[in-house]
């Protein structure tokens, strides 16, 4: 037996939910397997659909497995290993070719995939806490990571992959999702802003290593109807501004009445107060891929956004963002081009 079959048998004797996938390489990953479930599995009054999630190119996929800890990066290549230094400083195309460079089948983890994680975490009433506060935990101050990063003469920041308590994994088990909430925001595919714009690449088809670039046809805008429609047919769903040139809170609206102006403006509210304009209806596509609040108990999560040029998503919070961390955070600020010592990403696996 190799040293690698024999860490496969350890992890899923220990965690049968868990289990070690190999590159093409033959170099291990450690993911959790989240089986397939409907939309009224995790969303009261959801329809009894499969969450898209499971849906790839058409096909459903009897599971999903994400990387338990965010990811470092050997030889251009991501991997899921506990007690390491995330990988940071890299884009969004970047982290999609780390991830898909390890063979048919690996992605970098969509924000459909993000989004049935976070609603399985609140159905099942426990949300993860995590490194959101200089290395610990914003509530809990006895929960800490092992530090892996210092920055303005030793001002705490990042924590070792799984280095801190139970309660930072997604379930609240040593088999869980370390790291949904803090230590690094995490950038997901298939999803963006484009001018205000929510586009999507439909059900988890972002996980089949499809061309998400800036000009791919592949994009949908969404109608309050939940139709999915052509980028720029009139009426779809758009984050507006309560405030004059991009500022104050988010709205949800179907066209742009405060357009933001530069890189220094935003929008910020609580997602759980994310509100949609009077008039408009929110089809339970924007709840199901965690764009929209279903509920009163999303703490305190953040909503970030700009509504000029692309602006991509990243997820989780960070070591500093307090409160606003946690599974349901989300911040459309920025550029594709993103690169910084706070974002980070994870690697997912769908057998094609």
């Amino acid at each position: 037996m190799s040293n690698f079959d024999a860490m496969k048998l350890a992890v899923e004797a220990t965690m049968p939910n868990n289990t070690v996938l190999y590159d093409d390489r033959g170099l291990p990953s450690i993911m959790v397997r989240i089986p397939k479930f409907n939309i009224s599995d995790v969303l009261e009054g959801g329809s009894n659909s499969v969450h898209p999630a499971f849906v790839v190119n058409g096909v459903e996929v009897p599971e999903i497995y994400i990387s338990k800890y965010q990811n470092i990066v050997i030889d251009d290549r991501a991997y899921s290993l506990p007690m390491q230094d995330p990988r940071v400083y890299v884009t969004a195309d970047q982290a999609k070719a780390y991830c898909e460079n390890k063979g048919a089948g690996w992605h970098r983890m969509t924000n459909a995939e993000w989004a049935a994680i976070a609603m399985w975490c609140l159905k099942n009433g426990f949300m993860p806490r995590g490194n959101n506060n200089y290395s610990r935990d914003i509530s809990y101050h006895h929960e800490k990571g092992v530090v892996t990063y210092t920055y303005d003469n030793g001002v705490n920041g990042r924590v070792a992959t799984g280095s801190g308590a139970v309660t930072w994994a997604h379930d609240g088990t040593n088999a869980g999702i370390f790291d949904l909430n803090g230590n690094v925001w995490e950038e997901v595919a298939g999803m963006r802003l484009v001018n205000g714009e929510i586009q999507i690449i439909p059900d988890n088809n972002a996980a089949a290593g499809v061309d998400d670039s800036a000009t791919s046809t592949l994009w949908k805008a969404i109608k309050p109807d939940g139709t999915l429609v052509a980028p720029g047919t009139a009426g779809t769903l758009k984050v507006d501004a309560a405030g004059a040139n991009g500022s104050g809170a988010s709205v949800i609206n179907t066209t742009i009445t405060n357009q933001g102006v530069d890189d220094t403006t935003s929008m910020y509210t609580e997602f759980k107060s994310l509100a949609a304009k009077s008039g408009v209806t929110i089809p339970e596509i924007m709840k199901v891929l965690g764009l929209f609040p279903y509920s009163t108990d999303h703490g305190g999560d953040g909503f970030w956004a700009r509504n000029n040029g692309e602006r991509l998503p990243i997820r989780g919070g960070s070591w500093n963002a307090g409160l606003a961390s946690g599974v349901f955070a989300l911040n459309l600020l920025g550029p594709r081009s993103l690169s910084s010592h706070y974002v980070g990403f994870r690697s997912a696996f769908v057998n094609l």
